[in-house]
């Protein structure tokens, strides 16, 4: 009994020791701890943050902050000690630090979003050192993305009478392709989408009039790559906005050109992904140029994503175009890719900033390579596919080499409501962001969508060239709830069908004739017409869709300006793609054909893709000089 009395007394003696040391965790000898919260800048809590704390007795000592952004470090001499906090994304934070003998010394620290992985540190007496480094990409290596969609075939009219599809005023494909062949390279054929090279370039269609914001234009001659074929153009012109108003007195400046706002919110990608010269250098050049055309009326915002998002610029008037540039200068590269969290946050400050009736928009610059976070194409989709409904539009521009993952940036513009672009260089940042402002801001049409009926009687077969990915069911085109492309101010959309005259044979059709319709239609007044467009589009602002028609009668004339053209672009991409459809498509003769319609050319972007074309022609015949 007396044993067990002095055994439990033992263990009471055991437990109350214990218990004094729980009761002070920082009594290791002379008994001192750090305690701690990390946030960023707008004092949202950063968990994971690794923590070292370095002192002249001790070894360093390495934390991570928890869900709650706090950390501790326990049993550490008294004494000074130098703390540094590192996090991906953001700026390295290092202050000194005195402990104390049975006391835990507290301290906040905020985080900067990183710049160039930059590592500011921070001594007591505020003196600062600047550290820098970049990530750069192995020599080598490229890990770009692009989703190769099946070419499409032709289609039997009498099968398949209607061709519905979506209009697309991306031009991230020609540009892309553009600085590919600039340094050598043959695209892959996933890469090349040809109604974005087309619609790269503008073409004199007809201005709409009335209360259409869109207008139809249609052309049909011989294809030139197959002269047993008709090729016609489907071309839709959006309205310009208004001009600037003339000045009320002699000599006054004129009016503001536009009356309504612009609530922007720039969403930049500062990875370390984005450290080379060919991206966030030339995104901040880039929005400095939009920057300089902004106005009084224009709100924007400034958000940027790594490891994890922050706001470097909250919602500011355009006319303070010295704190916008600065904010931008600001932004430099480090860390992972939460792309996600950055949407999430630049579409949360739009909405704030609503403007009705104005111009809503979310900026993203990236290339595409989102690895933390939401990291899939199709979550990421889905997420879009939730903020647009705010009302807030999206535009992509792409950027740089190696791992542009292209397929998932024109997926986000897709469903955002916007359009996809892609700067190889300064001049198409120039192109995109000021020259065609307008168009890349101000959406005068969404959910723009085009079919287009053939008559049996003119027409056996057809094939729509391009569109792979915008092709709708013939029953989307009077749904208003089926999402479709949009055009902005000034904006063109040009399509191309290849048609099998009626009586000729249709390429690879592998569908039968119909043996229970009829052939004949009832009524001969349609027999003149070679097929029917129709339109549907709705207003930025939503509500019901309204419908254009245009009647293209039978019949082809010589190669015009805007078909003649747009027939040499096209031609260049089935030569690229190696499509099956190219017939006798030759590179010489398309370059030819080119040169002879480059018509006006204030910009030079027709004399370009001539040049583009020659390059690509060198390059092609080396290729099969190679495969030999």
């Amino acid at each position: 009994m007396g044993a067990r009395v002095t055994t439990a007394k033992a263990v009471v003696v055991l437990l109350v020791c214990v218990g004094l040391w729980v009761a002070r965790p920082f009594a290791a000898q002379d008994g001192a701890a750090l305690a701690g919260t990390v946030t960023d800048a707008q004092g949202a809590v950063l968990p994971g943050a690794t923590v070292t704390v370095s002192g002249l007795r001790d070894p360093d000592v390495k934390t991570t902050t928890d869900a709650k952004g706090v950390f501790h470090v326990l049993g550490l001499h008294p004494g000074t000690y130098t703390v540094q906090i590192e996090l991906s994304g953001f700026v390295a934070e290092q202050t000194t630090v005195t402990l104390v003998s049975g006391r835990t010394t507290t301290i906040a620290v905020r985080l900067q979003v990183g710049s160039m992985s930059e590592i500011v540190s921070v001594s007591s007496q505020a003196s600062t050192t600047r550290h820098r480094s970049r990530e750069l990409m192995p020599a080598g290596f490229n890990r770009e993305a692009y989703r190769h969609l099946p070419e499409t075939g032709f289609h039997r009219v009498s099968a398949h009478p209607r061709s519905t599809f979506s209009t697309d005023v991306d031009t991230a494909s020609y540009t892309n392709v553009r600085r590919m062949l600039h340094e050598g390279l043959l695209p892959p054929e996933g890469a090349v989408r040809i109604e974005e090279f087309i619609n790269y370039f503008r073409f004199d269609y007809a201005k709409p009039d009335g209360d259409a914001p869109v207008a139809i234009s249609t052309d049909v001659a011989p294809c030139p790559w197959n002269t047993d074929h008709l090729l016609a153009l489907v071309g839709v012109r959006a309205t310009d906005l208004p001009a600037a108003k003339p000045a009320a007195k002699p000599g006054a400046q004129p009016a503001a050109v536009r009356s309504f706002s612009r609530n922007l919110v720039f969403l930049v990608d500062v990875s370390g992904s984005m450290s080379s010269a060919d991206k966030l250098p030339l995104v901040r050049a880039s929005l400095h140029l939009l920057t300089d055309r902004l106005t009084a009326a224009d709100r924007i915002a400034l958000v940027v994503y790594a490891g994890s998002s922050g706001l470097v610029l909250p919602t500011t008037s355009g006319e303070d175009k010295a704190a916008i540039h600065a904010a931008i200068d600001r932004l430099a590269s480090g860390g992972s890719t939460n792309g996600g969290e950055g949407i999430k946050l630049a579409y949360r400050i739009a909405r704030d900033q609503f403007v009705a009736g104005g111009v809503n928009r979310v900026i993203l610059a990236t290339d595409g390579d989102f690895n933390v976070g939401v990291t899939s194409e199709d979550q990421l989709v889905r997420l879009i596919e939730r903020e647009r409904k705010s009302g807030v539009f999206l535009t992509v521009l792409g950027v740089g080499t190696g791992n542009l993952q292209d397929s998932t940036m024109e997926a986000l513009a897709d469903k955002g409501n916007g359009h996809y672009a892609y700067l190889d260089s300064i001049d198409e940042a120039r192109k995109v962001l000021v020259r065609e402002m307008d168009a890349t801001l101000v959406t005068v049409a969404k959910d723009v969508k085009i079919q287009v009926e053939f008559n049996p009687r003119q027409v056996a077969g057809y094939r729509l060239i391009g569109y792979e990915n915008r092709r709708l069911d013939d029953e989307d085109f009077n749904d208003d709830t089926k999402d479709a492309g949009e055009m902005g101010a000034g904006h063109t959309v040009t399509a191309l069908y290849e048609l099998v005259p009626a009586g000729g044979r249709v390429p690879a059709s592998s569908v039968d004739p119909l043996k229970y319709q009829r052939r004949e239609m009832a009524d001969g007044r349609r027999d003149g017409e070679l097929m029917t467009v129709a339109l549907r589009y709705q207003r930025p602002e939503g509500g019901r869709s309204q419908r254009l028609e245009a009647i293209v009668r039978a019949g082809a004339a010589p190669l015009g300006p805007n078909l003649g053209f747009a027939s040499a672009v096209a031609e260049l991409g089935l030569l690229l793609t190696r499509s099956a459809h190219a017939g006798t498509a030759n590179v010489d003769r398309l370059i030819e054909r080119a040169r002879s319609f480059t018509g006006d050319d204030p910009y030079e972007d027709r004399a370009g893709f001539v040049a583009l074309a020659e390059r690509a022609a060198g390059l092609m015949r080396e290729a099969r000089v190679d495969r030999r």
